[in-house]
């Protein structure tokens, strides 16, 4: 698969290394190329660099981005984003007060699907931490990526591309239950400070 993912901070390292290990090509596009470059040359791979606006490529497009900075890319990519794979990892939450943020459309997900219609929307990573996400495991275990999605073949697209670098996919049904995966996002990130693990744990089903 051909991956592009805006943003080139600790979330994408993370994302792009899964996606590198499972033998996918990365294309990295940020507002600060320097940022890009500078990932890509630590990545190594299959990783190229373009310029945050180039047009879009590929097969799937992962907004590895803040949630503030979602309306800027949806609008800035707009028709450009029709008809790919988009895959929103956000948690809506107020880094100022660290209070979630409760979007109209119900989730950040269902958001980015409103703004981009003709997108095939699939929520993910969203309760992964970057760090793990590099390491791919958490205390031996693979770590659990859960999937949302009304689209079932992009969903299933992402479902390979999650297990081809080593991590377990888990289908948590349309993308309307992208509200329960980011209040799970929040509340994973809310318990580091009692927990002391440093962003260093992982939400796992055991069955």
């Amino acid at each position: 698969m051909d991956i592009t993912i805006i943003g080139a901070g600790n979330m994408a390292r993370g994302i792009a290394t899964r996606a590198l290990a499972g033998g996918n090509a990365v294309t990295l596009l940020d507002r600060d190329p320097t940022k890009a470059t500078a990932l890509a040359g630590e990545l190594g791979g299959a990783t190229r660099v373009g310029a945050y606006g180039d047009p879009l490529s590929g097969d799937a497009v992962v907004l590895a981005v803040p949630y503030t900075a979602l309306s800027d890319v949806l609008a800035g990519y707009g028709g450009d984003l029709a008809g790919r794979i988009v895959v929103d990892i956000t948690n809506p939450v107020d880094f100022a007060t660290f209070e979630p943020v409760h979007p109209a459309a119900g989730s950040a997900a269902q958001e980015v699907a409103a703004a981009q219609p003709a997108a095939k929307v699939v929520k993910a990573f969203n309760t992964t931490f970057a760090g793990t996400l590099v390491s791919g495991a958490v205390a031996g275990q693979p770590l659990d990526v859960f999937l949302a999605g009304d689209d079932e073949q992009a969903k299933g697209e992402v479902a390979r591309l999650v297990e081809a670098g080593g991590l377990r996919a888990i289908d948590a049904g349309p993308l309307r239950r992208a509200r329960e995966l980011e209040a799970l996002g929040y509340l994973h990130i809310a318990l580091q400070q009692s927990l002391q693990t440093g962003f260093a744990s992982a939400v796992r089903v055991a069955a």
